[in-house]
């Protein structure tokens, strides 16, 4: 009896031990399902009721997210499954927990129209960056809505907008520096002191060969550039698939996007990015980015190789600290790269995530990401009236998070 009595205390020691190593893995941070909406609405609330949900709200998940100094949560809707949603970019009303989003369109529903001049009003946003410094906004426009084979002329650009007024500061085309059928405008990250912008260019439209490339944005001479055309460090991984919950996605017509989430360190010195279908992350000194008369072979000789992540990614943010954090698609959580000590680290993950996409920094220092099930809804497999569009939060300064 005291034999058996032994042998299940060391299997239960073993367990226990297990765990706590498991959990000291990840950090012991936990995840907690901030808010969980039933589609998207752009309709006013009434009498504090829930607003009525857009008719296609399937059509319509949130992808991007961002925060201002105060807080303010602003969204990106892409029009990648239809163009019928009346704005790609708006403001979010965190204060409703559940259903539909309450969004208001920014800078207007005329300036979202997509038939209105197509270099003016902001047609496709997946990616854009909230300016604290600045009190700006830097709308990335792909250009391109569902149903179309090309983006119109001028419709490739960056829109710089005032927050408060939601006027155009600066316009910025980018037709010459991205292809109006093969191009993927992804992704950017702003160097808020220098006014320089960093644009990832997924090349999908283009896949299997994809037109990676990574294009640099000065805001005060208005000026773009293109470099590392078609890199292999941008470039889809071969023999790689894009994995989440356990399955391949889109298996028979697989995922193929390069060059996805990009993040600056906090003074900017430094680049990181992911790849979507690959597994590892990169980084570059910006100092050679920014120098025009560096060629790719200088810039190439420079970048840095992070390692593995540990499975197929999405979105990245640094923290003040310089810490990268990288949403993982394929283990339904956060990844941890600390610069300093060199190590990569799942540090949260739930089951109950559905494609985590872009990570933002609320200003109280934890970190919020979206989760919108994007691959299913690319796919056409979610039913009208099943969308569940969440933010997902993770405290980052060891203290339990609020519910507001």
């Amino acid at each position: 009896m005291r034999h058996h009595s032994f042998r299940f205390a060391a299997l239960a020691l073993a367990a226990l031990l297990h765990h706590q190593q498991a959990a000291h893995a990840a950090d012991g941070l936990p995840l907690e399902r901030w808010r969980s909406y039933a589609g998207v609405s752009w309709e006013p609330s009434k009498d504090g009721k829930d607003p009525a949900p857009f008719a296609t709200s399937v059509s319509a998940p949130i992808a991007g997210l961002h925060f201002d100094a105060r807080g303010t949560a602003y969204v990106s809707t892409p029009r990648l499954v239809s163009a019928s949603a009346p704005a790609t970019l708006s403001r979010l009303d965190t204060r409703a927990e559940t259903g539909p989003a309450r969004l208001t369109a920014f800078p207007s529903i005329s300036g979202n129209a997509v038939a209105a001049a197509p270099q003016d009003s902001l047609r496709n946003v997946l990616g854009f960056h909230v300016d604290r410094r600045n009190g700006w906004l830097w709308a990335l426009d792909m250009g391109f809505v569902a149903g179309e084979a090309e983006a119109p002329a001028g419709a490739q650009k960056v829109l710089v907008l005032d927050l408060k007024s939601g006027r155009t500061v600066k316009r910025i085309a980018l037709d010459g520096v991205a292809d109006r059928k093969g191009s993927f405008l992804n992704d950017i990250a702003v160097d808020e002191r220098r006014r320089i912008a960093y644009i990832s260019d997924s090349g999908m439209r283009s896949a299997p060969a994809n037109m990676v490339g990574l294009i640099v944005v000065d805001f005060a001479s208005g000026e773009a550039r293109r470099v590392l055309d078609r890199h292999p460090s941008l470039q889809i991984e071969p023999g790689v698939k894009v994995v989440s919950h356990g399955a391949e996605v889109w298996p028979g017509n697989p995922l193929l996007l390069g060059i996805n989430g990009i993040t600056l360190s906090p003074d900017a010195r430094t680049l990181y990015w992911t790849v979507t279908t690959g597994t590892r992350a990169r980084s570059v000194p910006t100092s050679v980015l920014r120098d025009a008369a560096s060629s790719d072979e200088q810039i190439a000789s420079a970048i840095r190789d992070l390692g593995a992540v540990g499975g197929n990614t999405d979105g990245i943010v640094t923290d003040t600290k310089g810490r990268l954090y990288i949403t993982d698609v394929t283990r339904n959580g956060i990844v941890k790269y600390d610069p300093r000590s060199r190590t990569m680290s799942l540090i949260a993950s739930d089951d109950g995530v559905q494609w985590p996409d872009t990570p933002a920094i609320l200003p109280d220092g934890d970190l919020v990401f979206t989760s919108s099930a994007l691959n299913n809804h690319f796919a056409g497999s979610v039913k009208s009236g099943e969308e569940r569009y969440e933010l997902w939060r993770l405290p980052l300064n060891g203290r339990k998070t609020k519910a507001n």
